[in-house]
């Protein structure tokens, strides 16, 4: 199993969660950023440092997932090109994306982005908690295990 992560704005806690992960259940890990990242120095896990700039990272993990792979990222614009890929995305709070979900969570994005594109003040994303950490965890879990029960 291959895990791509959007490393550039991927909570600490989601990082090590997914560190712990890939060296106890032996899946790779490959975090793509824009800027160097401390990770365990592991065979299974690597880092791909890109050029500053605007989704350069996103350009990367979304030309290099394949079909089956699983994706980390709370960029829906990303989701979107790697579930249209065939890929399986989850986000940091773990919520999962996939063919049936992914279209009204772009609209929603897009309607968001226009608000405050006109000025309107969204409030923004509540703030990461120890509870969407715990989600996350599970629905990780939950994908690997059932990727090695498969394989």
């Amino acid at each position: 199993m291959k895990i791509w992560v959007d490393g550039d704005a991927c909570p600490k806690p989601i990082k090590d969660t997914l560190c712990r992960a890939a060296e106890k259940r032996q899946v790779t890990l490959t975090f793509v950023a824009n800027q160097w990242l401390n990770l365990p120095n592991l065979s299974n896990i690597e880092m791909i440092q890109v050029a500053d700039g605007p989704d350069i990272a996103d350009d990367a993990i979304a030309e290099a997932c394949l079909d089956g792979e699983l994706v980390i990222t709370a960029d829906i614009p990303l989701a979107a090109r790697c579930v249209k890929k065939g890929c399986i995305v989850l986000e940091p709070r773990g919520k999962l994306y996939n063919q049936s979900n992914i279209g009204q969570a772009l609209n929603m994005r897009d309607f968001m982005d226009g608000l405050r594109g006109s000025g309107v003040d969204t409030g923004g994303p509540k703030s990461f908690s120890q509870k969407d950490q715990l989600q996350f965890a599970n629905a990780l879990d939950k994908l690997i295990t059932k990727y090695l029960r498969h394989c």
